[in-house]
């Protein structure tokens, strides 16, 4: 076997985690099942991949991520239901799952997922352990502060920062000042690095959907393809 993958298959419906668990090992990998999230993060394991079904996606990828680092779990997340929309398919690969499959598996399913695995779970799982330590960071902000960084992510100067907020640019000062401490950044372009690994890319104005780029959207599309 080229690679053997660990599956850690959670939540959802018994009958479709003993049927994926028996697709793993007849294909000479190993899966192991859990409940719900509570089983889980006790059990804490810390190889393999995690693939999060239906009612443990009910929490929303951006929570169970971040509940998942909280609980010193950087494993990739592959999302899988029975009738996922494109919707469902788009937001969970925004927020961070490495990928998304349509329940219950075929063969071929599996062997896609597990060659996307094997090629993208070590960056990805970097990449996640990142977003989720930089979110958790960028929570500790006040909204004032938050804002000064928004605008200091796009060049700004405190006095321009200080018309933007129709605040004065003392007031900007202390605000940076606390929001750097709160960070841990030692300079400007370490705070709006820690944005960026956030997933925050949007201008202060401007929507999220907004910023979204043309290959990234093509990137989604054709993953949601795969899952409808």
């Amino acid at each position: 076997m080229e690679h053997r993958l660990k599956l850690h298959i959670v939540g959802g419906d018994s009958r479709l985690r003993a049927e994926t668990s028996r697709l793993a090992f007849s294909l000479g990998h190993h899966a192991e099942i859990y409940s719900d999230f509570a089983e889980l993060v006790a059990l804490a394991p810390q190889d393999g991949v995690i693939i999060a079904c239906s009612d443990v996606l009910a929490m929303g990828m951006d929570r169970l991520l971040e509940r998942l680092g909280a609980a010193g779990m950087w494993l990739p997340v592959v999302a899988a239901s029975q009738s996922p929309d494109v919707d469902e398919v788009v937001q969970a690969i925004r927020a961070g799952a490495l990928d998304y499959m349509r329940l219950p598996l075929s063969e071929a399913e599996f062997a896609r997922m597990v060659s996307h695995v094997a090629a993208d779970a070590g960056r990805h799982a970097e990449a996640r352990r990142r977003l989720v330590e930089a979110r958790q960071r960028l929570g500790t902000l006040s909204r004032r502060e938050r804002e000064v960084l928004d605008w200091l992510s796009e060049g700004c100067s405190n006095k321009a920062i200080a018309r933007e907020l129709e605040i004065s640019p003392r007031t900007v000062e202390i605000h940076r000042a606390n929001m750097m401490d709160k960070l841990g950044a030692s300079h400007a372009a370490e705070a709006v690095r820690l944005r960026l690994e956030a997933g925050i890319e949007s201008k202060p104005a401007e929507s999220k959907a907004a910023s979204t780029s043309g290959d990234e959207v093509m990137q989604l599309d054709a993953i949601a393809q795969r899952a409808s």
